[in-house]
């Protein structure tokens, strides 16, 4: 099977041709396989793309974390989706629409150099209400700022909401490393009031323009960087008022732009690279 390895700023996926044929109900086995660092390619997730009817901008999407579980959505995947095709050829305009389980994404490719690409994808609107990140702690908010939750034995004001997929930010002055970054992550991951589980961000504000963000990914662990974390981050540093509504968010290896007009779509620009293509045994 023919697979090509994306990354965006480290965050990184394995893109399976829509000519393979792939049959989805094995995607779960084979990211868990794949995925693996240690005895597969090594990935945070696989893509499955489908160009459809409607042309060739548009593109059906889907995702498989390193777990095997499917997730909503990934900004960075969809990033790399864009790239993946304009660098396969696939790709005729520098447009595409893709369809997720989230809704429908559309994507620009702004420049290409060899591998390298910048692209910029609308996210949609940010979900708020915490019936519908989904946030459940048996009371109705219309939006979870500051909530006051208990990990690890300690109280935590988390700033929650859903860009197509479940996200929790804690806004720290010192990031978390090692155990403590995996107890804290995991533990919000699974906390009962997240009944699809949750992606988390540890997020440390640097001005009014810029914030810096290290990523625990539901179904993966701690990554690089995260697309959805990092826009989720930057709307929860909005809703806080500590940023304006263009922000840098900066990542372990590398720099993202999120952009959040008032009533608007969160769009988010940045690089994505193609790394390697190869042939992995399925049988």
């Amino acid at each position: 099977m023919r697979f090509a390895k994306v990354h965006a700023l480290g965050n990184d996926f394995l893109f399976v041709a829509p000519e393979a044929g792939l049959n989805p109900a094995w995607a779960g086995e084979l990211a868990r396989r794949i995925c693996d660092r240690h005895t597969g390619v090594g990935a945070d997730g696989l893509v499955l793309l489908s160009l459809e009817p409607g042309g060739p901008g548009t593109a059906g999407f889907r995702i498989f974390n390193l777990d095997g579980s499917e997730a909503e959505i990934s900004g960075n995947g969809l990033r790399c989706a864009a790239a993946y095709l304009a660098w396969s050829g696939a790709l005729k305009t520098p447009k595409i629409l893709f369809s997720t389980a989230a809704g429908d994404r559309p994507a620009e490719v702004l420049s290409a150099r060899g591998p390298l690409f910048d692209v910029r994808v609308s996210l949609g609107s940010p979900i708020l209400a915490a019936a519908d990140i989904p946030f459940d702690d048996g009371r109705t908010h219309d939006q979870v700022v500051d909530y006051p939750l208990t990990v690890v034995r300690r109280k935590f004001p988390v700033t929650c909401v859903s860009m197509g997929n479940p996200h929790c930010s804690l806004f720290v002055d010192d990031f978390p490393v090692g155990v403590e970054m995996s107890g804290i992550g995991s533990e919000i991951e699974g906390h009962p009031f997240f009944p699809r589980r949750t992606n988390v961000e540890f997020v440390r504000v640097r001005g009014r323009s810029e914030i810096e963000v290290r990523f625990w990914e539901r179904g993966v662990g701690e990554t690089l960087a995260s697309g959805t974390g990092s826009a989720a981050a930057a709307v929860a540093a909005i809703l806080k008022g500590l940023v304006d509504r263009t922000v840098t968010v900066r990542t372990a290896m590398g720099t993202l732009k999120v952009e959040w007009p008032e009533g608007g779509a969160v769009l988010q620009t940045g690089p994505a690279a193609v790394a390697f293509t190869g042939d992995y045994p399925t049988d």
